[in-house]
């Protein structure tokens, strides 16, 4: 049960969709925010190592949402058969994940993890910790039964700041590693975070290929 709520809570990451906006009706970079959460911004995705051919996985901000009765941000994740929709709340605090959501499972995460610190704070060496409380629940034809909980530790560092050249552009990004602890174990993964573009990196192994915005 533990593991199984491990691997649910590691599936943080988001990732997007094809580019459909004209030019001249994309978000100018002004708009978009040091940590982008304009309703309307999309990305895209291919594994890291596979054709850019390959099909994507896709990420949308949706706006504004109420998650476990607080006020909250949509991100929709999907692609390759994957469904989900991720809450966050984005502001001078940085950016904290309230929980997600997929056709079968809800999980909520209390205190919110905090994903990205105040972006004053943002910088080589920098380390921010903290322990939630998740809660996972199966989603039912009847509605929300309790299916697993447990604490989960996790610890950010932001290991460099550098230059890189991806399909999408090339992008001055912070390396970020982000560590998940539980019982059983601990789970280690790498972030590229480019500041007012977004994650062109995921937890997952994904590169940014292309995004609907300046």
């Amino acid at each position: 049960m533990r593991r199984y709520l491990m691997a649910l809570a590691l599936a943080l990451a988001a990732c997007a969709p094809q580019v459909t906006q004209s030019p001249e009706a994309r978000p100018q970079l002004k708009e978009v925010g040091f940590y982008p959460s304009t309703t309307g911004l999309e990305w895209v995705y291919v594994p890291e190592g596979e054709a850019l051919s390959a099909p994507p996985y896709r990420v949308r901000a949706e706006g504004p949402a109420v998650f476990e009765g607080q006020e909250a941000l949509r991100f929709r994740s999907f692609g390759r058969g994957e469904e989900r929709v991720y809450y966050r709340q984005v502001g001078p605090f940085g950016v904290r994940l309230l929980g997600f959501q997929d056709p079968s499972a809800r999980v909520v995460f209390t205190p919110a993890l905090l994903e990205y610190p105040p972006e004053a704070l943002l910088s080589p060496g920098y380390r921010w910790s903290g322990t939630v409380q998740v809660r996972v629940e199966l989603l039912t034809p009847g509605g929300r039964e309790p299916l697993a909980q447990g604490a989960l530790d996790y610890t950010m560092e932001v290991l460099e700041e550098r230059e890189v050249r991806l399909p999408a552009g090339v992008f001055r990004v912070y390396r970020i590693r982000q560590t998940f602890r539980d019982r059983q174990g601990q789970d280690a993964r790498e972030v590229w975070l480019a500041p007012r573009v977004g994650e062109v990196r995921t937890r997952e192994g994904r590169i940014l290929v292309e995004r609907n915005f300046n």
